[in-house]
């Protein structure tokens, strides 16, 4: 992406409304002023009626310009910076003579920019709202009406006032809607290249990567940001906010700043602080609500938040809550993606150290806030940065996920991922966090129990943040951008960074009780080990792993080694033993030994979370030498599922298709069900229950698809059963005319 040629833009503010503000500015002011007085209210609204006039919209033109035509309205969506035409009848003046408001939020103010008027003028104005005239007739006007390109995102009211009749009643034309601007270079989400602003703004469907470093595996996202209602229930959140509940002018007023509203939503789309869209679970017990690996789209989310009367959506993770992040940042004009981030550390101490901790049986303790995920999933959206200059501008990243407060809620960023790279950790906001989140060393430590003593068995600077990825852009493949957060591992470079976020931290100077002393750094194992992977890693199946051990010295060494497997989720958060042996070893100066591992499918089929992650460790303890932890975190694939589209696919006709699966473990799964979902090719969520399966027995589900929208669209199905969940799976569907 190249740099973001533009000129700095003035803060001008404005925002959305709520529904009780959708009527003309004057019926407003009436029942701010004469609330106690309903017959003067219905008087003055009957008068008010009575002289409005019809408006047309050209609903479909400004759509096709503005790159809204795929919202469901019929309401008038367009873009700031971007002129638009309207026509209406039912008035007598003069057109010279015409002034016109356009204002939004529950006090507008021209002070505070949330209120406009402006009258006709020759040329259109690239800093005011201004009206051009398009053409007149006896009894109607055409004018096209333009906003500056620093306005307010949200519903605005828009009246027209002769100013020649003498009368002081406005005629309210009617509501619009005004988003942010990619395709404009005067805004600060402009995003110069054509086939991004498609991606990331137009796109409904994205992939979301997860596993683990050693096995990335990718599934389909319905994002559904042009779905019914979601342009709403978008506006909606804003107005649900804290910030709006504190102060609702100020709040509106700060809505033309991408990154104000960024910050605002990554704490309304969780529901720590403000019921907001999504309640967090990773205990791996989902019972009151879904289970976060079964959702397929954020549309079912918002709408199900919406139509509970605004009550959090039980459960989200990660990936939940960026996806869902990514719909509504994309719906109101912000480009934006999902970045998923493996070996992700959560430092909660802000001291770019991650400690993880092993008892002596090899168990890992769930004792520290510090931990390292599997994954981590949060989002970038782009924008320029007025706060910190081009420099800083480009890509920001937000996170949805709670996991810490930042200004006493839980929100995080936006964080320019230039200041990451470089280790401005002293800049807004949440650079800190967003750093260790890609660059913390790890600490690995035996800790006892019983004494509380820890002794450090070794330290890792390269391990967290590894295979950073996203959707590639026009095509359903991965692209690593892991270049973009950080300098290449082991090199000069990525130390200096390092160093100098520690330095702007206070890091260097400051002494830390906790941190291992430069001796036990410095300590050197007497053996190495790795677990190798000796067979297919998927559910039903066997595992097979083998245990390599060398011994890195001239003289023989004596083991005891202690190995434990533990169902995790995919924070790796032990959850339960599945697991756990003991042997003996000794190993002959230079020597390695492999030793081979199986772990039976009837040992952890009880015990897998529906991350379906185990991690393994054996703690070898030395003769005479410091402990070694050996450890690896496995995923393990669910069984594939297949689509078959039996046809052509065609607008408004239809089109079968049949999804396969194979029972591959040797007993029955019953409770089978199969979820389907994809724009333009269905409307909602499709269910279909699906009879019990016998071992090795094939179930052919089919389903009738109606497409109604030409072009390449993404199906998306999710297969459950007793013994299998979540089994996700896509497929382009070509949709002809």
């Amino acid at each position: 992406m190249g740099h973001m040629g533009r000129k700095k833009q003035s803060n001008i503010v404005m925002g959305a409304c709520k529904e009780a503000f959708f009527e003309s500015s004057i019926w407003v002011r009436v029942l701010d002023l004469h609330r106690n007085n309903p017959e003067y209210q219905y008087r003055l609204d009957t008068e008010l009626s009575a002289t409005q006039p019809s408006t047309n919209w050209h609903l479909k033109e400004n759509a096709r310009d503005h790159h809204t035509s795929k919202f469901s309205s019929k309401e008038l969506i367009v873009r700031r910076g971007q002129a638009f035409t309207v026509t209406f009848n039912g008035t007598e003046q003069p057109e010279q003579n015409l002034t016109f408001t356009a204002e939004t939020g529950p006090k507008p103010s021209k002070l505070a920019k949330t209120q406009a008027t402006f009258g006709i003028s020759s040329t259109v104005s690239t800093e005011s709202w201004s009206a051009v005239l398009q053409s007149t007739s006896s009894n109607s006007v055409s004018v096209s009406i333009s906003s500056p390109p620093n306005a307010v995102l949200g519903r605005y009211r828009l009246s027209v006032q002769s100013t020649s009749s003498g009368s002081s009643s406005p005629a309210s034309l009617g509501t619009f809607v005004l988003l942010f601007n990619p395709w404009s270079s005067g805004d600060d989400v402009f995003m110069p290249n054509t086939s991004e602003c498609e991606e990331y703004v137009l796109e409904e469907f994205g992939i979301i990567f997860a596993g683990n470093k050693n096995h990335i595996n990718g599934f389909g996202w319905n994002y559904g940001q042009f779905q019914e209602d979601i342009l709403n229930i978008c506006l909606s959140m804003l107005d649900r906010s804290l910030y709006y509940r504190q102060d609702p002018a100020t709040d509106v007023a700060h809505r033309n700043d991408p990154k104000y509203l960024g910050r605002v939503l990554s704490a309304v789309v969780n529901a720590n602080d403000d019921q907001g869209v999504l309640l967090g679970n990773w205990s791996g017990d989902y019972e009151g609500g879904k289970n976060p690996s079964s959702w397929t789209g954020s549309g079912e989310i918002l709408q199900n938040w919406k139509k509970s009367g605004f009550k959090p959506v039980r459960y989200g993770q990660c990936w939940v809550f960026a996806a869902v992040l990514t719909t509504v940042l994309r719906c109101l004009g912000i480009p934006t993606r999902t970045i998923t981030n493996f070996s992700s550390a959560h430092d909660a101490d802000r001291n770019l150290r991650v400690d993880e901790f092993y008892d002596a049986s090899g168990n890992h303790l769930d004792r520290a806030a510090d931990s390292i995920w599997n994954f981590h999933v949060w989002n970038e959206s782009w924008f320029f940065r007025s706060d910190l200059g081009s420099s800083y501008s480009g890509w920001q990243i937000l996170d949805a996920t709670p996991q810490e407060q930042s200004g006493g809620i839980y929100q995080c960023g936006p964080a320019s991922r230039n200041a990451i790279k470089e280790g401005d950790v002293d800049l807004d906001y949440d650079c800190p966090f967003v750093f260790a989140e890609v660059n913390a060393d790890c600490m690995y430590w035996n800790y006892d129990p019983a004494t509380g003593k820890k002794t450090l068995m070794y330290s890792e600077s390269t391990v967290i943040g590894q295979f950073m990825s996203t959707k590639a852009v026009g095509r359903d493949d991965r692209v690593d951008v892991t270049n973009h957060y950080k300098y290449e591992e082991g090199s000069t470079k990525e130390r200096d960074v390092f160093k100098k976020a520690r330095k702007k931290l206070g890091l260097e100077d400051k002494f830390d009780p906790t941190a291992p002393t430069p001796h036990e750094i410095d300590l050197k194992p007497d053996i190495s080990g790795k677990f190798k992977v000796a067979g297919p890693l998927d559910v039903g199946k066997d595992i097979n792993l083998t245990l390599v051990l060398a011994n890195l010295q001239s003289d023989a060494k004596a083991l005891h080694i202690n190995m434990t497997a533990w169902s995790t989720v995919y924070t790796r958060r032990p959850v339960k033993e599945i697991w756990k042996d003991s042997i003996f070893v000794t190993l002959s100066p230079k020597e390695e030994k492999q030793y081979p591992i199986k772990i039976p499918y009837t040992e952890y089929q009880q015990q897998l979370t529906t991350d379906n992650m185990i991690e393994i460790t054996a703690l070898c303890h030395v003769e005479g030498g410091i402990q070694v932890l050996v450890q690896r975190d496995i995923t393990l694939d669910n069984p594939a599922i297949d689509i078959q589209v039996l046809g052509e696919a065609k607008v408004n006709k239809e089109v079968d298709v049949e999804v396969l699966f194979t029972n591959p473990i040797d007993m029955e799964v019953m409770d089978c069900v199969l979820q389907v979902e994809g724009n333009d090719l269905i409307r909602g969520i499709l269910q279909i229950d699906v009879p019990p399966l016998k071992a090795s027995e094939t179930s052919s589900m089919k389903f009738t698809l109606t497409p109604f929208e030409m072009g390449p669209k993404h199906l998306l199905v999710n297969f459950s059963c007793d013994k299998f969940t979540d089994i996700k799976t896509f497929k382009m569907v070509n949709v002809i005319d």
